[in-house]
């Protein structure tokens, strides 16, 4: 159970750091929880920004809700296998 715990945690931390590289890469910054720019947020605070997008069918055809430019600027930061998700 340990060394699961801790192989999440390492899987977290890259993906943390990975964001954070990507931001500082692009010269870019997002808004943390108090909506100040920030180079280097968590990454929960990130995938809780995508909590609020959704697909939808609707009359046969998919949709997707809540996909703010800032969400999709968000996606830009994860590499293309994850991009594809949303």
């Amino acid at each position: 159970m340990v060394l699961i715990l801790g192989l999440c945690l390492l899987i977290y931390n890259l993906g943390q750091r990975e964001l954070r590289s990507a931001l500082v890469r692009r010269g870019e910054m997002v808004k943390n929880q108090l909506g100040k720019e920030t180079n280097s947020p968590t990454l929960r605070w990130i995938f809780q920004q995508f909590q609020a997008v959704h697909l939808l069918k609707f009359r046969g055809e998919n949709e997707v809700s809540n996909l703010t430019e800032e969400r999709f600027n968000l996606r830009q930061l994860f590499p293309k296998p994850c991009q594809q998700y949303y």
